[in-house]
């Protein structure tokens, strides 16, 4: 096991393997409060109603508990909720601190929080950051040139990919450099409509992505949500990896058969001593 760790990691360093988060690498972490952050569906819908559970009908996915909220409060207090629950004060962890010190060319991190934004904050960077719902434009991200002088995020044209060092791709939005987040069903539901015409992928990335491999950290195929968003963010893969010590179900097995992926069994945790 040992050897193919390293051999992810030398893949990692030469860009033919994309890491690409999910929530599940959270579920050690804790605010400088003591508070635990959201790791998976459950926890982020507690999260999201002050520790109380839902009805059975929205703790089936967050997506659903968060349309929920967004009927009865509006989107701007979905937004202000979301990044109420990702300013919190805590540390990067030391999957992302590692992965990062391995400079790969291409991140995607499908969280929303910032603390890869913090871990680059020293060097040049290249941001795309999801949206959903905007009625002018029919692409589903805007792109972000990072000013390490003056530390802070310009707006640019899709064209300055070409030659960036780093690009980080947050498809499901941050707090930086303003909150923006796709988390409701309705989200969802138009950010994979458009995912699936090619409009949320900068024509570069998929030019870029073509025979690569990916790293899934904390990532869970369990839903359909997860599944659909990870096919458009991986099209035209070659592999890649899994990390979980949980048995799979018939739609993650298929998931994992149909993308050529290798599933490492075991935790996130015992990956990350194996890993750093």
């Amino acid at each position: 096991m040992n050897t193919l760790i390293q051999e992810i990691k030398k893949e990692l360093r030469n860009q033919t393997t994309v890491p690409y988060f999910g929530l599940g690498i959270f579920k050690e972490t804790t605010t400088k409060d003591g508070e635990q952050m959201p790791f998976d569906s459950d926890s982020m819908i507690l999260k999201m109603n002050d520790g109380r559970p839902m009805s059975q009908r929205l703790m089936f996915e967050y997506s659903r508990a968060a349309m929920h909220l967004e009927e009865r409060r509006g989107v701007s207090y979905l937004t202000q909720l979301i990044n109420h629950i990702y300013t919190k004060n805590f540390d990067p962890t030391p999957l992302q601190k590692a992965v990062i010190a391995m400079a790969p060319r291409y991140i995607i991190d499908t969280n929303r929080d910032s603390k890869i934004q913090e871990l680059l904050a020293y060097e040049p960077h290249c941001l795309i950051l999801g949206k959903s719902r905007i009625m002018a434009d029919k692409n589903r991200y805007e792109t972000y040139e990072y000013d390490v002088e003056n530390k802070k995020y310009f707006l640019v044209e899709d064209e300055v990919l070409d030659t960036a060092k780093t690009i980080l791709f947050k498809p499901m939005g941050s707090p930086l450099p303003e909150p923006t987040f796709v988390i409701s069903d309705a989200d969802y539901v138009d950010w994979l409509t458009e995912a699936m015409g090619g409009f949320a992928v900068p024509p570069v990335l998929k030019s870029y992505r073509k025979t690569k491999k990916y790293l899934f950290l904390g990532t869970s195929f369990d839903r359909d949500t997860d599944r659909m968003v990870a096919n458009e963010l991986t099209y035209d893969l070659e592999g890649g990896y899994v990390i979980t010590d949980q048995e799979l179900s018939k739609k993650e097995l298929k998931f994992v058969e149909k993308h050529n992926l290798i599933v490492i069994n075991m935790s996130l945790e015992d990956f990350t001593k194996e890993f750093i």
